[in-house]
């Protein structure tokens, strides 16, 4: 059976490290990508089936990469968390979101929230 793809998109290396080894405990394969326009790019070609989202990035805003992920016919199952400090931001963005988590994020908390959102025809009963 294959790993779906979680695509951690923050520009913080040590949080990004958390991320992809929790994600990895819940059975993703990962990738992690330190800015929005690498995201945006890597994005034409492939389709992951959960994104984690820093809304602070370099180059181009989470807040732009998540429009530009809604936007797209082809995301239509991927589900996006969004993992921010900025509670505002994230408080106007939820309804785009499938997850807003608050910085700092517990590990275990997106480890077990990842595996809720791992696509129906990989979960194992």
């Amino acid at each position: 059976m294959t790993q779906p793809m979680a695509l951690i998109i923050e520009d913080d290396p040590k949080l990004a490290f958390i991320f992809a080894e929790a994600l990895r405990s819940a059975e993703f394969e990962t990738e992690i990508l330190p800015d929005g326009r690498t995201a945006r790019d890597r994005l034409t070609d492939i389709t992951p089936a959960v994104v984690v989202l820093d809304l602070h990035l370099p180059y181009l805003s989470g807040r732009d990469l998540l429009y530009h992920i809604r936007a797209d016919q082809r995301f239509v199952e991927t589900r996006v968390i969004l993992a921010t400090a900025d509670s505002v931001l994230a408080e106007s963005l939820q309804e785009e979101a499938d997850l807003v988590l608050l910085k700092p994020i517990s590990p275990i908390q997106l480890r077990d929230l990842a595996k809720r959102l791992r696509p129906r025809d990989l979960v194992e009963v």
